[in-house]
């Protein structure tokens, strides 16, 4: 396994990672934390779990469903979908607009009837945002701080042993191996701000499908669904090397403000309309 011997793990890489672990979990610790702090009597837990089993449904079991024949297996459609760049952002963008959006709207439809106040909306929206962080992407971040770790400690078989890299495995677990290595402070704060404007985007999808629901305004679910997709088109030529990281980050602030504007103009519409419920 010749190809280890050259990986210099950076100085900065163990408490790049480390710090990029601890802020992971507090983006929606404290999200959760400050929402119900501010909003007690107006949210219910249930809709923080709901949020977070709908985007397991959604995105992790039946979107990665559809991922494994389209993308992974070996057939005409992944093929011709991995083997065209157009294909590959219309298929990704598509699929991840519909099956998190379409699972937004059938759990707020149908499953969340009781307790519909535009506080447990946001409350939804940060459940399905901080689940992700919590079983997408953590996990890659702890994986790449052992690997920083146990290399850095100058012991490659140990390493190798530790992380269960063998010849037949070696070339599936050297990228990364090598991210870890490459990993530093200006990774940290593209991490960190890229969970940010995603935890942000969930939350105003969710208002916006939210908002759709109880008007029962059917425009409002496409509406989310390209939103979610403009959202993911750099991160998806990203992923073909068409653009390079920092221009994802620009979108994604982009689209983050974007879909927070339109978010909050229907929340205070929310608001304005559950108050004067409450009046009459």
């Amino acid at each position: 396994m010749r190809e280890f011997e050259t990986i210099v793990i950076g100085k900065s890489a163990v408490p790049s990672l480390v710090v990029t672990v601890i802020l992971m979990i507090a983006i929606p610790v404290i999200f959760i934390i400050c929402w119900r702090k501010l909003h007690k009597q107006q949210t219910k837990l249930s809709w923080l779990i709901a949020g977070a089993a709908g985007f397991i449904v959604s995105a992790r079991v039946l979107e990665l469903g559809v991922h494994m024949v389209c993308i992974v297996a070996d057939n005409p459609i992944s093929r011709f979908i991995n083997g065209s760049t157009v294909a590959y952002v219309l298929y990704g963008t598509i699929m991840a607009g519909v099956f998190e959006e379409c699972g937004r709207y059938i759990v707020l439809k149908y499953i969340m009837k009781k307790n519909r106040t535009p506080e447990n909306a946001i409350l939804y929206g940060i459940g399905h945002g901080g689940i992700e962080v919590f079983a997408v992407i953590l996990p890659s971040m702890i994986l790449y701080l052992a690997i920083a770790v146990l290399f850095s400690a100058g012991n490659m078989e140990s390493a190798f042993s530790t992380l269960n890299i063998t010849e037949v495995t070696a070339a599936a677990a050297l990228p990364s191996v090598q991210a870890a290595a490459a990993f530093s402070y200006a990774s940290m704060a593209m991490n960190v701000m890229e969970r940010l404007f995603a935890v942000l985007i969930h939350i105003g999808l969710t208002v916006v499908v939210y908002y759709g629901v109880v008007n029962a305004k059917k425009a409002f679910l496409p509406a989310a669904i390209i939103l979610h997709m403009l959202a993911d088109a750099f991160p998806a030529l990203y992923q073909r090397t068409i653009v390079p990281l920092w221009t994802v980050e620009i979108w994604a602030a982009l689209w983050t403000v974007v879909i927070v504007f339109i978010a909050a103009k229907l929340y205070g519409k929310l608001k304005a309309s559950s108050e004067s419920e409450t009046i009459v």
